[in-house]
């Protein structure tokens, strides 16, 4: 790690925890998740033909990995916002530090957050609910969740910086984002065998329902090709034409 990227993520950390609200609440919501919403998902499993082999946990806690990362990486547009309008993204672009250390250095302090949540989801399920996933399956599930977690903030960024507008960023990220969840299976599964046949078509259309389905198969332990390989292929497209659009983007601001 460079010292640009390092300093950029120190000062990402720093300042997220000097709001220790905010810290408690990310780590809160899986925890509640789990406990008020997680035995619900249990009845279906138990009863309904057609959801993806395993438990109720093999199910439930990669979807609510997924869950985090699309919810709370996806606006992190607006703090570079904040950002912009106050003149700290103009004090940092005049500088010698490259858009792509700038870019790299939030990305990083994302994906911190993104596995300290999901290494509460997995902490708890082993410790309460007396799952056990294997080891490799936990870190390549979350491996999965971080790299998921880097191309929705990098779209965020590019995104917010094209647009540089408070009302229009959250309303257009919120007209990409319900569609792309709905369609992900993270809530309830999408298979062929419980969803209509449109609405499994359209979630073939969707890249990150594949990357939920290889999340999914990782925390259960199948390593299979027919498992991982569509979902790694849609994850490893998706981080970089999003880290190359957000790159631009950033380097378009020094101009």
């Amino acid at each position: 790690m460079s010292l640009d990227i390092w300093l950029v993520f120190r000062r990402e950390m720093v300042h997220q925890y000097r709001q220790p609200a905010w810290l408690v609440m990310g780590l809160a919501q899986p925890v509640l998740y789990m406990f008020f919403f997680g035995p619900l998902v249990g009845k279906f499993v138990t009863y309904t033909p057609g959801f993806p082999p395993g438990g109720i946990w093999t199910v439930f806690a990669p979807a609510l990995m997924v869950q985090m990362v699309i919810i709370g990486s996806s606006f992190v547009g607006g703090s570079l916002l904040a950002e912009y309008r106050s003149g700290v993204f103009d004090r940092f672009s005049v500088s010698p530090m490259r858009p792509t250390a700038l870019l790299t250095g939030k990305l990083l302090a994302v994906a911190l957050n993104v596995l300290t949540q999901a290494g509460a989801i997995t902490l708890l399920c082993v410790v309460v609910f007396g799952v056990e996933p294997p080891v490799l399956g936990v870190i390549l599930c979350m491996s999965i969740v971080a790299f998921l977690s880097i191309a929705i903030a990098s779209s965020s960024y590019a995104l917010a910086l094209r647009l540089k507008s408070e009302e229009r960023f959250p309303a257009v990220l919120n007209a990409l984002l319900l569609p792309l969840f709905l369609l992900s299976g993270t809530l309830l599964p999408i298979t062929a065998k419980l969803a209509p046949v449109w609405l499994w078509e359209l979630s073939r259309l969707n890249p990150v329902a594949y990357v939920m389905d290889a999340s999914r198969a990782s925390f259960r332990g199948d390593f299979s090709v027919h498992a991982l390989f569509p979902g790694m292929a849609a994850l490893a497209v998706m981080t970089s034409v999003a880290f190359l659009w957000a790159v631009r983007t950033f380097s378009r601001q020094n101009l």
